[in-house]
C-alpha cells in the first residue's frame, strides 16, 4: 500500500542559542524533518535576536531559555511588547513546569525540553507555530482591512461634507434668484447653473452609492409601491428634458401592469431615470420608448422594462464592459457628452439586488436597447391595468401656496452664506431668525434666552464646525434645560445616524445640500402655530382625508365616525402592511393617526418606513399612554395623543389642517 506523502512545509527559522553544541543538535533535528524545508539562521545573544525578529523575516523563532547571564524570557517580553508577530518556541534544558507556564503566560507559542526532543514532537511544535503565525497574519490583515475601510468611510464622509457644503450655496442661491424678479434677464444662465449643480450632486451621490456597494453597506427597503406613481413621476420629470432636446418620450404597457408592487421605490426610480436620461443624452434625433410588461421567468412573474433609443449606439467590442464602474464608451460623442461612467454600474448592481438582471443590445448609429427585470413581489392577486402617461393623478396635496408659520429659529453654521440662505427661507415661511456662527456662540445665545424666561422654538445645528462641533454643542444645550427641537444639519449621512444623534438630544436630521422643500417640511413639523396654505386666488375648501391605522376594529370605526362628523374622510388600515399599501395608492393623507400597538410591526418602525417612502405625510401617534414624539427622532411625527380619543381632540387636529 502506497503511503500518502505529506506536503512539504517551508519555513525560515531563527535560532537564538549561545551553545554551539545545541545549535548543531537543533540543526540536525531540522534536517531530519522530511516534511519541513527549513532555512536556519543562528544568533547567540538576545540583542541580535531582537534585531532579527524586528526585521519580520522569520516564520518561527526557537529561543533558548538560558542565554549567558540573561534569560530568554526577557527577549520574549521585549518581542511581545514590540508587537512582533513571529511565534516563539522556548527551549529549556530541564523540565520545569513553573518555567513552562511562565513562558506561555509571557506569550510563547510552545516550549520544548531539549533532552526529551523527538522528531515527531519537534515537527508538531513547528507546524503548530506556523499555523499560529498564519492565523495571526490573517487577523492582522483583517484588522488592517477594517481600519482601511473605516479610514475610507471617514474620507468619504469628509469629502461628502466638503462638496455638499458649497453645493448648498450654489443650488440654494440659484433657486432664490430664479424665484425673484431681479434677475429676469439672466434666467437662462441661472438655469444652466442650477442644472449643472444638480448634475454635480447626482455625481456625488453616485460615488457614495458605489462606495456603499463596494463595502456591502447598500441596503434596499422594499415597500408596497404604486407603479403608476413611479412611472408618472419619471415621465413628468424627463419628458421636459426630452422635448428640450427635440426628442419624443413614449411609455407603453405591453401587458396589464400590477397596481401595487413591492420594491424599493427610490432605487427603482434611480435605475429608470439613469437609463432614460442616458438614452436622451446620447440621442440627437428621434426618440426614446419605454416598454413595460409582466412575464413569467422560472415560474415567477417578473416586471420587465425596455428602454429603446435612436441614438449613437455602442460599439460591439465595448458592450461587455458597459456595466463596469468608471467605464465609458470611447467615442468622441461620449467624451463630449461627459459623465463619470458610474450610472450603469450602479444600476446593474441595484437591479441584481432587486432580484433581476439587465441586458443591452446596440448597434452603432442606430441606437441601443436596455432590457431589465425586477422582482415585483407577490402580484398574483393584485389588481392590474394598462398605463396611460397622459392621464394625470389628481393629487390634492400638490396645491401651490405659501406656508405661514410662527416661532423663532436659531441657525447654527460656521459658513455665513449657508446661514444667510437658510435664514432667508425661514423668514419667507413667516418665522423669525437668529444666527450663531459656532457651537460656543449657540450655547451662549440659548443660555441668555433661557435666563430671560424665553426660548428658541427650533434650533438648526450644523454638525461639522471648528472649536465646539454640533454634537458637543447640542449635549451642552440640552444640559442647560433646553426642551425644544434641535435638528442636525450634515453632509455626511451614514447608517444609523438618526439613532446616534437622537441619543445626543437631536430630534431629526437634514441632509446637505438642504433644499427649500425639505427645510419647509421640517419647519411645518416643529414650529409652533398652525400651518396655513395661502394663495392669491383662494380655492374652494378641499375635504380633508385622514388615514387611521388601528388594529382594534371598534376603536377604528369610532374614530371614523367622529372624523366624518367633522367633515373629514377617514380611510382605515388594520396593519402596517395595509397602511403602506394605501400610501402606495394615495401617496398622501392630510394626517395619519397611527396606533403604536400593531400586530405586524412596531409603531416606530412603521413611522420610519413611512418617512422613508412617503415623507410628505404628517403622523400623529395614538397611544394608550403618554408618548414623547421626540423619541421617534422623525420629522414627520407632529404630536402624540392618548386614548380614548374625544371629538374635541380630533377637532383640534382637524383645525390645524384647515
Amino acid at each position: 500500500m502506497t503511503e500518502l506523502l505529506k506536503p512539504v512545509v517551508r519555513a525560515k527559522i531563527l535560532l537564538v542559542e549561545d551553545d554551539e553544541d545545541d545549535y548543531i543538535i537543533t540543526r540536525s533535528h531540522l534536517d531530519e524533518l522530511t516534511s519541513l524545508d527549513s532555512q536556519l539562521t543562528w544568533v547567540t545573544n538576545s540583542t541580535d535576536g531582537l534585531q532579527k525578529l524586528t526585521e519580520g523575516y522569520f516564520d518561527v523563532c526557537l529561543l533558548d531559555y538560558q542565554l549567558g547571564a540573561e534569560t530568554g524570557l526577557s527577549l520574549l517580553q521585549q518581542a511581545v511588547a514590540a508587537g512582533i508577530s513571529t511565534p516563539i518556541i522556548m527551549l529549556t534544558g530541564q523540565p520545569d513546569k513553573q518555567l513552562d507556564l511562565q513562558a506561555l503566560e509571557y506569550g510563547a507559542a510552545d516550549f520544548l525540553v531539549k533532552s526529551e526532543l523527538t522528531e515527531a514532537r519537534f515537527a508538531r511544535a513547528i507546524r503548530y507555530a506556523l499555523s499560529r503565525r498564519e492565523f495571526e497574519l490573517e487577523r492582522l490583515n483583517r484588522m488592517q482591512l477594517e481600519a482601511d475601510n473605516r479610514s475610507k468611510d471617514r474620507f468619504l464622509a469628509h469629502l461628502s461634507h466638503e462638496l455638499r457644503t458649497p453645493l448648498s450655496s450654489i443650488l440654494g442661491y440659484t433657486e432664490l434668484l430664479l424665484e425673484s424678479d431681479t434677475a429676469e434677464e439672466a434666467r437662462p444662465e441661472l438655469n444652466i447653473i442650477l442644472n449643472n449643480g444638480k448634475h454635480l450632486l447626482s455625481l456625488l451621490n453616485d460615488i457614495l452609492d458605489l462606495s456603499k456597494i463596494t463595502a456591502n453597506k447598500l441596503e434596499l427597503r422594499p415597500e408596497p409601491t404604486s407603479l403608476r406613481h413611479i412611472l408618472l413621476d419619471i415621465y413628468t420629470l424627463l419628458k421636459v428634458t426630452a422635448v428640450d432636446n427635440g426628442l419624443t418620450l413614449t411609455v407603453n404597457s405591453l401587458t396589464s401592469l400590477p397596481v401595487l408592487i413591492t420594491v424599493d421605490s427610490t432605487r427603482l426610480r434611480q435605475v429608470l431615470i439613469n437609463l432614460i436620461y442616458n438614452a436622451i443624452k446620447f440621442t440627437d434625433s428621434g426618440g426614446i420608448t419605454v416598454d413595460l410588461w409582466v412575464q413569467k421567468a422560472d415560474g415567477k412573474e417578473m416586471l420587465y422594462f425596455r428602454v429603446t433609443d435612436t441614438g449613437v449606439g455602442i460599439p460591439a467590442g465595448q458592450l461587455k464592459d458597459i456595466f463596469a464602474p468608471f467605464m465609458q464608451v470611447e467615442d468622441y460623442l461620449t467624451r463630449k457628452k461627459g459623465g463619470a461612467g458610474l450610472g450603469l454600474a450602479i444600476s446593474a448592481e441595484l437591479i441584481q439586488r432587486m432580484g433581476g438582471s439587465i441586458d443591452v443590445v446596440s448597434e452603432e448609429r442606430k441606437g441601443s436597447v436596455f432590457t431589465f427585470c425586477v422582482d415585483p413581489g407577490d402580484i398574483s392577486d393584485t389588481q392590474r391595468c394598462y398605463f396611460n402617461p397622459e392621464q394625470r393623478l389628481n393629487d390634492g396635496h400638490n396645491r401651490q401656496g405659501k406656508i405661514t408659520l410662527s416661532g423663532e429659529v436659531l441657525i447654527v453654521d460656521d459658513l455665513a452664506d449657508l446661514r444667510k440662505l437658510a435664514g432667508y427661507w425661514v423668514k419667507a415661511a413667516g418665522a423669525s431668525v437668529d444666527f450663531a456662527e459656532n457651537g460656543s456662540q449657540a450655547i451662549e445665545k440659548v443660555k441668555r434666552k433661557l435666563d430671560s424666561g424665553s426660548s428658541y422654538s427650533l434650533i438648526l445645528m450644523d454638525l461639522h464646525m471648528p472649536d465646539i462641533d454640533g454634537r458637543e454643542a447640542t449635549s451642552m444645550i440640552r444640559s442647560l434645560g433646553y426642551q425644544y427641537p434641535i435638528v442636525a444639519l450634515t453632509a455626511a449621512m451614514a447608517k444609523d445616524i438618526r439613532q446616534q444623534l437622537a441619543g445626543l438630544g437631536f430630534n431629526d436630521v437634514l441632509s446637505k445640500p438642504i433644499t427649500k422643500h425639505h427645510l419647509y417640511r421640517t419647519l411645518r413639523s416643529y414650529l409652533t402655530g398652525p400651518t396655513v396654505l395661502q394663495s392669491d386666488v383662494q380655492p374652494a375648501e378641499k375635504k380633508l382625508h385622514f388615514l387611521v391605522v388601528e388594529d382594534d376594529a371598534e376603536a377604528a370605526q369610532l374614530m371614523q365616525i367622529l372624523l366624518e362628523s367633522l367633515g373629514v374622510t377617514a380611510t382605515l388600515a388594520q396593519s402596517a402592511e395595509e397602511c403602506m399599501q394605501l400610501l402606495a395608492l394615495h401617496h398622501h393623507f392630510d394626517r395619519i393617526l397611527l396606533d403604536m400597538g400593531l400586530p405586524d410591526c412596531n409603531g416606530l418602525q412603521l413611522v420610519e418606513r413611512i418617512e422613508h417612502s412617503y415623507p410628505e405625510n404628517v403622523v400623529i401617534i395614538v397611544s394608550g399612554h403618554d408618548y414623547e414624539p421626540a423619541v421617534s427622532s422623525s420629522a414627520i411625527v407632529q404630536q402624540s395623543i392618548v386614548k380614548p380619543l374625544s371629538k374635541q381632540t380630533l377637532n383640534q387636529i382637524v383645525s390645524t389642517c384647515r
